[in-house]
């Protein structure tokens, strides 16, 4: 249930209203290349470099934050109590992005850095609770009915704000107030839906007491110190995690970019209509692709069919930069993306929650955390990289197969059963057996 609220401001705010609205305010403001800001011998941000910038900002606070939130979680029985204060910050901020318009594409990327930065903060204790409620056979259904859920609630809301979009004029009000109602309808779902969460989950007790003279900060911070020892100690868990980080990092970008790509390459003017329709397809189909997935996991093995995943990756944006050029083209690629969205990153959750030992749950996900949904920062600073250089969406696109691709290779090279046997665990064939 908490991916079903939470979902609605991956989808509504960070997939598909967020990057084109602000930059659209801003070239509004200094025109199409104009620059926003000025960071000196940093160069120039421009108003299509603002949104993948501010997501690099957000997610560079995170690379300092959520580690030491996931130790603290792990010495104390606060996990379910803090989820719930971040949560609830988030929410504040994107609720807040109602009131950004004319001049404020600044204030709007400082909310947004708030609610992304808090969003990731809660999911750092969202994902440790998965190891509290399953088993290790049922880890793959569980985190991939989780994201099925997510995709569906997204797509519920999404289909309302399609509608209020749609019907803007003849209910009297403009499109820009539409799309500002749709960004506030994200954080009053997102909130409201969450208290089912915080009412039903329960807070577990802690694993590992608090060691004396000492605070849950100075523990977070020793914590991370002795959370990197240990991923020296299982080094297998360490390259899974690197290579999640670095192709989700590709993933990231592709959804939050895809957006401002859309509209900048096939409707120049504008065009959040079709934005809203074609982000509503993706999340109605993502949700038979996570569920597609997690089917292709058992037959062929979770690795394997995250492999599979990162391949059609990897075709997708050599395809968005070589033949898209049409808006049934749009449309395809978007069906392809839908499918295996959810998939690649339900299944890497759960591969990882089996790859962590016990009593360390918090701490590795605040690592994990860093380059989970919406929060990661190489892709996006690449990406407004080439764009600002360039002035290309394409060829910003392109670059970001780097990640797919190394990403892959170096999944290849792990031995995930051994590196889920160092951490403790069983393989899901092993608990069948």
């Amino acid at each position: 249930m908490y991916d079903w609220a939470n979902s609605a401001f991956y989808t509504t705010v960070v997939g598909t209203l967020f990057s084109p609205y602000i930059t659209r305010l801003a070239q509004a403001a200094v025109g199409e290349n104009g620059v926003v800001l000025d960071l000196g011998p940093l160069g120039n941000v421009t108003a299509k470099s603002l949104p993948t910038l501010c997501v690099s900002i957000s997610v560079g606070a995170q690379v300092f934050l959520l580690p030491v939130l996931g130790a603290i979680g792990d010495y104390s029985d606060l996990k379910k109590r803090l989820m719930a204060i971040f949560c609830y910050i988030a929410v504040v901020a994107n609720c807040l992005m109602f009131f950004v318009q004319d001049g404020l594409y600044l204030l709007g990327g400082v909310l947004f850095i708030i609610a992304n930065v808090c969003f990731g903060a809660a999911l750092v204790f969202y994902n440790a609770f998965l190891p509290d409620i399953t088993t290790e056979d049922q880890a793959d259904k569980v985190s991939s009915r989780g994201f099925a859920y997510g995709y569906l609630g997204g797509a519920i809301l999404l289909a309302l704000n399609l509608l209020l979009v749609l019907r803007a004029e003849q209910i009297g009000i403009s499109t820009e107030l539409a799309v500002r109602l749709s960004l506030l309808s994200a954080g009053v779902w997102w909130g409201g839906f969450a208290l089912i969460t915080f009412f039903l989950l329960r807070s577990r007790p802690s694993k590992k007491q608090l060691p004396p003279g000492k605070s849950y900060i100075s523990t977070g911070f020793s914590e991370i110190v002795a959370t990197f020892k240990q991923l020296r100690r299982l080094p297998l868990t360490a390259r899974y995690l690197l290579a999640y980080l670095i192709y989700n990092d590709g993933i990231q970008t592709v959804v939050f970019a895809s957006s401002a790509f859309l509209e900048q390459e096939l409707f120049p003017g504008g065009n959040p209509q079709f934005l809203l329709e074609i982000f509503l397809m993706v999340q109605f189909v993502a949700v038979g692709g996570a569920l597609l997935f997690e089917r292709l996991a058992y037959q062929i093995r979770t690795k394997n069919a995250i492999i599979v995943s990162l391949v059609i990756w990897s075709a997708v944006v050599i395809y968005a930069y070589r033949f898209l050029d049409t808006v049934a083209e749009a449309w395809i690629m978007a069906g392809v993306i839908a499918i295996v969205l959810g998939g690649s990153q339900a299944l890497s959750r759960s591969l990882y929650s089996r790859m962590i030992p016990e009593g360390k749950e918090a701490a590795f996900f605040g690592l994990y955390e860093v380059s989970e949904r919406g929060t990661s920062w190489m892709g996006p600073l690449l990406f407004s990289v080439v764009i600002a250089r360039t002035g290309s969406y394409r060829q910003a696109l392109l670059s970001l197969i780097f990640f797919f691709v190394i990403g892959l290779l170096l999944l290849w090279r792990t031995d995930t059963d051994k590196g889920i046997h160092e951490a403790g665990h069983l393989a899901p064939e092993e608990v069948k057996a």
